[in-house]
């Protein structure tokens, strides 16, 4: 039996970048807000402390701040005709757990989408023809224009501490800049991270081939800064422990770093750590949430009354809890109707490793965004006509990290895998090694979606959520394409190796890939195409607001974190300025 806690304005199901940004938001509006997070609480000074040294092992390998299968898993199956097997350890995605969950782990990558992202499907109808797309992609325009989102994208990098130059300010092209990014209002407020010496031969090289490198856009502070919270950051030391590590140095942007220290002080704010929410609970028209309802590590349920419910998890997570909780109708393959779970997506790679001889990359010294890129290849800012693919990828060497356990794996073609040679070329590769690599695009399909399992439940009797997902023709040739790109640009400079790598023919689970898993509840204009609207509300509930990249009608050439920010603030305006004013559907069906 449920206990009945004291009802609150809002409840919040998780408390990572989209929790902390909207709590922040509403609380400063005067609402009464908690968050219920599954994991531990996490902070900077006792559990990231720069005093303690960087584990590798334990974080980079065994993987400490993720969710561990035994709390929730996922099944995955490659079409409709396969029975789905758990994901019994974390492989191709690894996602976090406890307070501030991805945003601890992440390397810092903040981007924002091309203008063309954001109408994708009127943009590809428009300049190839409504044909041109294959039969079963399904992907949609978002209900909202890069210009929407801007004002957004902006608030998003100031309160983050990005690092950065920007390539279009109002109109006006600025030097050294992205020359394919939309207008923004103005720069980042933050110079970019320092080149190191294979970032820098690689823009070199990039501007000499005719295309048009800029820094990478680097949640990782470059100098000293404090946000307009009034929370400071230090500058990066380039220590080369940002992906699957904590910072301590307050240097890498994360919700520790950049939103926890005002939001905790808030006396209308808590939250409660281990414990996890089963299921929204909704009134008996079903069309209004009244809370939800979680337990605890000792095994007792409570029940959280609230007038709004923001589901803000991991995309997958949120998925899943619409689901469970019956918001919404769950999308059916056959038919092509219903919404949730509807256009999954993930991220593709195309790339080239190179191997180079003399030199002294003393890749030890990183920073989790640093790099030099090129978008000459993403999105459609290149002519599709006839290369049987669309999409495309942004084009990067980086400097992240040198990490032993995880660098020992670069070695010459044929190069053995064991033993004393194998020894020696690791002493000789690691100074040599770099990469020229593709982040890309994947496009939404008729048959690859987000449902519940039918067979696996999770320890509370819950089904898991089942995905059904393998590559298509498009993104194959796309990384193709992308691949031998990044390998032209290797050669040219001066890798005596260079070995291009695209995705093979099925999705794999077990290697590592991308923890940029997209869309299931998808935001648009149609409630037929649609699980929520351009503020990210609930077409059927109109008190729950689902915000996180499962958002995303389909996925693009960029890391997800800085656009999935920018919508959590959008949402929190929406919710402030419009629904607080006159609670109910803020977009007519």
């Amino acid at each position: 039996m449920a206990r009945r806690l004291p009802k609150k304005d809002v409840v919040i199901i998780g408390l990572g970048w989209t929790g902390s940004l909207l709590a922040h938001e509403l609380t400063d509006a005067g609402l009464e807000v908690v968050a219920i997070e599954r994991g531990p609480w996490r902070d900077t000074s006792t559990d990231f402390s720069p005093t303690q040294d960087p584990d590798e092992l334990r974080y980079g390998v065994r993987l400490d701040l993720f969710l561990r299968p035994a709390q929730e898993t996922f099944t995955l199956r490659h079409n409709t005709g396969q029975n789905a097997l758990p994901i019994r350890w974390p492989g191709a995605f690894i996602v976090g757990n406890g307070v501030g969950g991805a945003g601890v782990h992440w390397n810092g990558h903040t981007w924002r989408f091309l203008e063309s992202d954001f109408v994708l499907k009127s943009h590809l109808s428009q300049r190839y023809g409504a044909g041109a797309m294959p039969e079963d992609m399904q992907v949609e325009d978002w209900g909202i224009t890069y210009n929407d989102l801007e004002p957004y994208y902006d608030k998003f990098e100031y309160i983050s501490g990005t690092s950065g130059r920007a390539g279009n300010i109002k109109g006006q092209l600025q030097p050294g800049g992205n020359p394919f990014e939309g207008p923004r209002s103005r720069g980042y407020p933050l110079p970019p991270l320092k080149d190191t010496a294979p970032t820098a031969l690689f823009a070199k090289t990039a501007n000499e081939m005719g295309y048009h490198a800029f820094p990478r856009p680097a949640g990782n502070a470059s100098e000293a800064y404090v946000n307009p919270l009034g929370i400071a950051m230090g500058p990066c030391t380039y220590c080369g422990f940002c992906e699957r590590f904590g910072c301590g140095n307050y240097s890498k942007a994360s919700p520790q770093a950049n939103v926890l220290p005002v939001l905790m002080r808030k006396s209308n704010f808590s939250v409660r750590t281990e414990s996890e929410v089963l299921h929204i609970n909704k009134d008996a028209s079903g069309t209004r949430a009244t809370g939800v309802t979680f337990v605890d590590t000792s095994g007792q349920e409570w029940e959280q009354p609230a007038d709004i419910v923001l589901v803000c998890a991991y995309g997958l997570h949120n998925v899943r809890m619409m689901l469970l909780s019956g918001i919404g109708t769950p999308y059916d393959p056959k038919t092509g109707e219903g919404t949730v779970g509807r256009n999954y997506a993930y991220q593709s790679a195309g790339a080239a490793g190179l191997l180079f001889e003399g030199k002294r990359f003393n890749p030890f010294v990183g920073a989790g965004s640093l790099g030099q890129c090129i978008d000459d290849f993403n999105g459609d800012n290149f002519d599709h006509t006839g290369l049987g693919f669309f999409g495309g990828a942004s084009i990067t060497t980086s400097n992240y990290h040198g990490r032993p356990i995880a660098s020992s794996a670069n070695r010459a073609p044929g190069a053995p895998a064991w033993g004393s040679a194998w020894k020696k070329q690791v002493s000789s590769t690691y100074q040599n090694s770099s990469a020229v690599a593709g982040q890309g695009s994947v496009y939404s399909y008729r048959d690859k979606y987000l449902d519940l399992d039918p067979v696996y439940k999770d320890r509370y009797g819950r089904p898991l959520l089942r995905m059904t997902f393998d590559w298509h023709e498009n993104e194959k040739k796309m990384t193709r394409f992308i691949a031998q790109k990044c390998a032209e640009i290797g050669k040219a400079m001066g890798a005596k190796h260079v070995t291009p790598r695209s995705i093979p023919d099925h999705f794999n689970v077990v290697p590592y890939q991308s923890t940029h898993n997209t869309g299931g509840a998808i935001m648009g204009s149609d409630p037929k195409r649609s699980a929520v609207n351009r503020y990210l509300q609930s077409w059927d509930v109109h008190n729950v607001f689902v915000v996180g990249a499962s958002a995303f009608p389909q996925n693009a050439g960029y890391n997800p974190t800085g656009t999935v920010g920018a919508l959590a603030l959008m949402a929190a305006d929406a919710i402030r300025n419009e629904y607080l004013k006159n609670p109910g559907p803020l977009v007519q069906a």
